[in-house]
């Protein structure tokens, strides 16, 4: 009896005949190829699609070619595939579901701890603070301090009262160190004669000095314009020159201590009178 292959057997169907659904994975285009053709359809360029998801150029490119390696993990790459699906309008979960399947399925999730209340927390050395103990402290460090303070002053008055004996006088040739003594602006100085007098022979030349309060001073030249217009404080003083002649007025005459030409004419006024003057080369004249 010969033993050969049955036609029954030769015309079999196959599993996927036999349960009627027809084999698309291996027909279905890839997730690269999805993207990549979505993209297109959606007008985007590579730079493009980068820019809208952050995902770096080279990036993009690998996985339109399916290389997901440059990914940098499956975590990465997941989040690469639902971002550049979600700029070119696909279904990004779709893709991560075929992207799981093909890569070892999507990782477990873990279940959370379960956590036991076991009452409040105690830390050791960490309890309310002692504000009787901090008191207790503080009111012996006053009375500390007042303690030190008396014998302070009782030994201070002691050595005072030695330091208050005189002393012999002696032949030695020792320094004693000055005593400090407050210090006291000293007034401003009167010009020398010799300054004043090396003011120039053929021009007016006027000096005020405010020595004794303030005084608001205004001073115009010969054509009448204005060289001064304002306080001179105590202690300071202005110099006015011109060929033909100084106007002044000044408005608090006893404060002011006047110079022109070399001569010292003394304060300009009484305290609180308002002096109007004018100067010219050679003997001052009032005006």
């Amino acid at each position: 009896m010969t033993i050969g292959k049955s036609p029954d057997r030769e015309n079999a169907p196959s599993s996927a005949e036999l349960s009627g659904e027809p084999d698309h994975a291996a027909d279905a285009p890839s997730i690269g190829r999805v993207l990549s053709v979505a993209r297109i359809d959606a007008g985007l360029t590579v730079d493009q699609v980068s820019t809208a998801t952050r995902v770096r150029v080279p990036i993009v490119h690998a996985i339109e070619e399916d290389d997901f390696a440059r990914c940098g993990g499956d975590f990465y790459a997941r989040g690469h595939i639902r971002a550049i699906a979600r700029a070119v309008g696909v279904d990004g979960e779709a893709l991560v579901a075929r992207y799981d399947a093909a890569h070892g399925g999507a990782p477990a999730g873990k279940r959370p701890t379960q956590l036991i209340d076991s009452g409040p927390i105690k830390v050791p050395g960490r309890g309310r603070p002692n504000w009787t103990a901090a008191m207790v402290a503080a009111i012996f460090a006053v009375v500390a301090l007042i303690g030190f303070n008396l014998v302070s002053g009782k030994t201070g008055g002691s050595t005072t009262g030695s330091a208050s004996a005189p002393l012999p006088s002696g032949s030695g040739t020792g320094s004693v160190a000055p005593v400090a003594s407050p210090s006291v602006q000293p007034p401003a100085p009167a010009p020398s004669a010799e300054a004043i007098a090396a003011a120039p022979a053929d021009k007016v030349t006027v000096k005020l000095v405010a020595e004794k309060d303030t005084s608001w001073v205004s001073a115009l030249d010969g054509s009448g314009k204005s060289l001064f217009q304002n306080n001179i404080e105590e202690g300071q003083d202005q110099t006015f020159t011109d060929p033909k002649q100084i106007k002044l007025v000044i408005g608090n005459a006893g404060a002011v201590h006047v110079y022109v030409n070399g001569k010292d004419l003394g304060p300009a006024g009484k305290n609180g009178q308002v002096v109007h003057v004018t100067y010219t080369p050679g003997d001052p004249q009032a005006g």
